[in-house]
């Protein structure tokens, strides 16, 4: 079965960079000999395999023939790194001057993935915000940006749910009930969102529940964190942790089967979809008028 799919640059590297990996796992051979027949060191083949850095076709010509592959496979991974070396410029490039590393990292995997678990403890996730709650939470958060680039970062937020929008990712959020009670932009923004919410959880693609204050520390984590998968497995294949600094990738072994976990549980605690579209109906009510 051909390894080539109709992906981006992006899903071209992280294929191609697996690929390679168990090449080398059945030859038999260690980071360190490969690197020694390529002439570089250990690290350079470690990065190429976990999409750190891109494969010259020098590198490519030369992992071929160490691991012995043949014709077929070898014309499949060729044009697999040839779709990996080009250079489409993504649509969020326009915001460059708003969009720091991390965030361009974010966005390109949020991009390429199928499904998405995220849980949120005291926001609503921003595929779920309308504009007016993107925008509220934008300007605080970077007290520092003039009105054109809060501007321009809230029309990220909002290009981003297209995706969704367009039934091309399937979301499961959970948040805690304080991301319910926040209010955020005021009361009149936040009903809004509480209306736009119970809409968007109305979508097959979208799964939302809410765990409420009952759970307690069953339904606690010190952290908002999003997972992101590119197949259907049942488990996602690559995480970001976000903190007051930055978002940081996590693709790691260990850190995935962790956060994984981490969402089940936090999944169990959370009410039942029904009954999240009651509570959230009960706080828009609820909320001052």
């Amino acid at each position: 079965m051909a390894v080539v799919s109709s992906g981006s640059p992006l899903t071209a590297r992280r294929k191609l960079g697996a690929e390679l990996r168990i090449l080398r796992d059945r030859a038999g051979l260690t980071t360190e000999e490969v690197g020694a027949h390529l002439n570089c060191h250990n690290s350079k083949v470690s990065r190429i395999e976990l999409v750190k850095r891109t494969c010259t076709r020098k590198d490519f010509a030369g992992l071929m023939e160490l691991y012995d592959v043949d014709d077929e496979k070898r014309a499949e991974l060729a044009e697999l790194m040839k779709r990996a070396m080009q250079r489409i410029p993504p649509w969020w490039q326009a915001y460059a001057d708003v969009i720091s590393a991390n965030y361009a990292e974010f966005l390109a995997y949020e991009a390429e993935a199928v499904r998405c678990f995220e849980y949120q403890p005291l926001l609503v996730p921003a595929l779920l915000q309308t504009e007016d709650y993107a925008r509220a939470i934008t300007g605080p958060g970077f007290a520092a940006l003039g009105p054109d680039q809060v501007d321009s970062l809230t029309e990220v937020r909002v290009r981003r749910q297209e995706r969704l929008r367009d039934d091309e990712l399937s979301l499961d959020a959970v948040v805690t009930e304080a991301a319910l009670r926040l209010q955020v932009g005021g009361p009149d923004v936040m009903r809004s969102q509480l209306r736009h919410l119970a809409e968007m959880a109305a979508r097959e693609n979208v799964t939302f529940r809410v765990i409420p204050f009952e759970a307690g520390e069953n339904g606690a984590s010190t952290g908002a964190f999003t997972l992101f998968g590119s197949g259907q497995e049942s488990d996602a294949d690559v995480a970001f942790m976000e903190s007051a600094e930055a978002t940081t990738l996590r693709d790691d072994a260990l850190a995935l089967r962790r956060l994984n976990r981490l969402f089940r549980n936090l999944s169990a605690a959370a009410l039942p979809e029904h009954d999240t579209l009651k509570l959230v109906e009960r706080i828009e009510k609820d909320t001052v008028k």
